[in-house]
């Protein structure tokens, strides 16, 4: 039992990062440390971290940083400061804004750590001001994580102070639904269904999506594409299914992604970018046959296990999810050899363990 004081910062998040801190929360409470987590009431309304045995301090943590932010570092230091009434040893903050905000609210003997998960996708000046405060960030932190290798590589050009690796394990999900209950929730019957899970947010490139939907009513039975998640892009993204015409459903936020795998066909990520994406990985688990695009940290995360497209690539999108609704073997084969790469990735215990690792490295308990 370490009994350490670990304050976990994160910002918005409807999915992966929340999912992630979540998990982290849960297994350190686990191991005898006390968390505290710091992030918008809204994260603990949608991950429960008091129900895993966590503190909560609401802090107004934007996602892009904003003039509003200052308020989320008041309250954040004061978070901070109080757990316990001996402040903390570690403070791991998970994104740009939340480590912006634990670099100004850490005490002063608390050790910082902060994970990178996403890229910044940004041009001229934008990218030169968001490279600017990222090396802020990277050189103030004593140690910068980074959830793939490109995130690694990135880090190192900000000139870190201490640039490490360390995936993300995306917790097991398990089907509880049952058999048939998604498809007659959508009443498809026996048409393909094909299922993407993520924020609507430009990042995402769900236009494309919607496109290749469109050209894919002249099969037979057609499919019917499926979109869980929400985000700032809806009434546009609704707009656009409506005018194309193709058979696309915003299901909104869901709990039960597990189900929703159990009952597709492929699998599909549209992103411009992605680290080690957690649907992703949902997928392969699930031994679903996975179509991504050939971006960030997927291609090293799938290896062979999956058909891999440019971004945007309209074209090499339609053709991979035509081969695979028509041909069976090829299907079955990407389903056995999913199953076979996600057997190889650190599960939920060793990334625990590698951040035990670290938290002693850097506190010496």
């Amino acid at each position: 039992m370490s009994h350490r004081r670990i304050a976990l910062v994160l910002g918005p998040s409807i999915g992966g990062i929340g999912t992630h801190v979540a998990s982290v929360a849960s297994g350190l409470v686990e191991r005898g440390d006390s968390v505290l987590v710091v992030g918008p009431p809204e994260t603990e309304e949608r991950f429960g971290f008091r129900a895993r045995g966590a503190r909560f301090a609401p802090a107004p943590i934007t996602a892009k940083p904003s003039p509003e932010l200052p308020l989320a570092w008041w309250a954040a230091r004061s978070a901070l400061h109080g757990i316990t009434g001996r402040g903390v040893d570690v403070v791991h903050a998970h994104g740009l804004t939340a480590g912006l905000t634990a670099l100004a609210a850490r005490p002063s003997n608390a050790a910082l750590v902060c994970t990178w998960h996403n890229q910044l996708i940004t041009s001229g000046v934008k990218r030169k001001v968001s490279d600017q405060i990222e090396k802020r960030l990277a050189r103030g932190v004593d140690v910068a994580l980074a959830a793939s290798t490109d995130l690694h590589e990135h880090l190192i050009s900000l000139s870190a102070s201490d640039a490490r690796m360390a995936p993300v394990a995306a917790p097991p999900r398990r089907s509880e639904g049952e058999p048939g209950a998604v498809r007659a929730e959508l009443g498809i019957g026996d048409r393909p269904l094909l299922l993407s899970v993520g924020r609507l947010h430009p990042q995402k490139d769900y236009d494309t999506l919607i496109a290749a939907a469109a050209g894919w009513k002249d099969l037979h039975p057609e499919p019917v594409v499926a979109i869980a998640g929400d985000g700032p892009e809806r009434e546009r993204l609704q707009g656009l299914i409506d005018a194309t015409g193709a058979d696309v459903r915003l299901l909104g936020y869901r709990t039960d992604v597990a189900d929703l795998l159990a009952a597709a066909d492929i699998a599909l990520v549209t992103s411009q970018w992605e680290a080690r994406q957690l649907f992703a990985q949902e997928v392969l688990q699930a031994g679903v046959p996975l179509v991504a695009t050939r971006t960030g940290g997927i291609p090293e995360l799938v290896e062979g296990a999956s058909i891999l497209f440019d971004v945007g690539d309209l074209k090499a999108l339609d053709s991979a999810v035509r081969g695979l609704l028509t041909d069976p073997d090829r299907s079955a084969a990407l389903s056995t050899a999913a199953l076979e790469r996600a057997a190889t990735w650190p599960d939920e215990e060793q990334m625990l363990d590698s951040l035990d690792a670290l938290y002693l490295e850097l506190t010496g308990r």
